[in-house]
């Protein structure tokens, strides 16, 4: 692992929200000023395919990234705001239900978040 990953993977574990390929790059950039974008963009793209981070993509919003913690995500319709929220398991019971192997699954729940909500 590149000495760039390392860094994006610590990054993306010890943060508490779901930070996107641009708030990576200026993060790292503070400590590694000759960093550019496409390493940044290079290094999630590995990270990625390797199992060490989850990719999170929702229609029309900019991908954000995450750890490899089992847990499920709420999403504001309105704001966009993304949450962790964690439901019991569902490998099982999708596994009875399709008759297979479910090697993983990314369940998103939207919805209106507290401020929308007052806005309304």
């Amino acid at each position: 692992m590149t000495r760039y990953a390392r860094q994006i993977l610590d990054l993306i574990n010890q943060s508490k929200e779901h930070m996107t390929a641009e708030q990576l790059f200026l993060e790292l950039k503070k400590t590694e000023p000759g960093v550019v974008q496409a390493t940044v963009y290079n290094n999630l793209n590995t990270l990625c395919q390797g199992g060490l981070i989850r990719k999170i993509s929702i229609e029309g919003a900019t991908d954000r990234y995450d750890k490899i913690v089992r847990h499920d995500h709420l999403v504001c319709k309105r704001c966009g705001v993304l949450s962790d929220i964690s439901f019991r398991d569902l490998t099982k019971d999708l596994e009875k239900q399709f008759g297979g192997e479910i090697v993983s699954y990314d369940l998103k729940v939207f919805y209106l978040c507290p401020k929308c909500r007052e806005e309304k």
